[in-house]
């Protein structure tokens, strides 16, 4: 017999699509102000990077993996400084978050495809199971996104070309 995650009503989760899509469509927004080129206006080209500095010790940098007429495939990635040692290094690329996301440029959604290695995460898991996955874990991988998203957005540092000439002085 399977022991599944009740909620507090004694049902069994049963994902939102709804909450689901809302949350891919805000991170879809999200990701195009990040990955707008400035200079042209146009979207990202393949091997594309984005860098941002949100301290000393902690960086995040998109890289654009696939461009196709209806998606962007892109990895994200949270940089910390490390020491020199190779164990502490190892260790610290392994906790380190990473995510592979799809933007679908018709629906404008963007979605978690892998986070932390594990690939294609089902809407759904039973708990407890194998792997420890959260019954909710889509769901909860695509609001993480959305608070990186929110991060790089409000606090990152990143080198923007100056391109208005007014407030520079060149009239």
């Amino acid at each position: 017999m399977k022991n599944n995650l009740l909620s507090s009503s004694g049902k069994k989760y049963r994902p939102s699509l709804v909450d689901l899509m809302k949350l891919c469509e805000r991170n879809y927004f999200l990701l195009c102000q990040l990955l707008l080129n400035k200079k042209t206006g146009e979207t990202e080209n393949i091997g594309d990077q984005h860098h941002f500095f949100i301290s000393e010790q902690l960086t995040y940098s998109i890289v654009v993996k696939e461009v196709t007429r209806y998606t962007t495939l892109i990895h994200i990635a949270q940089n910390q400084s490390v020491t020199n040692t190779d164990v502490h290094h190892k260790i610290t690329q392994l906790l380190s978050p990473t995510m592979i996301i799809r933007l679908y440029h018709d629906a404008r959604m963007a979605e978690v495809n892998s986070s932390q290695h594990i690939r294609w995460l089902k809407p759904r898991y039973d708990y407890p199971n194998e792997k420890m996955h959260l019954p909710d874990e889509k769901q909860q991988v695509n609001q993480f996104l959305k608070e990186w998203l929110q991060l790089c957005l409000q606090q990152g540092q990143v080198n923007v070309p100056f391109l208005d000439n007014d407030l520079a002085g060149n009239n």
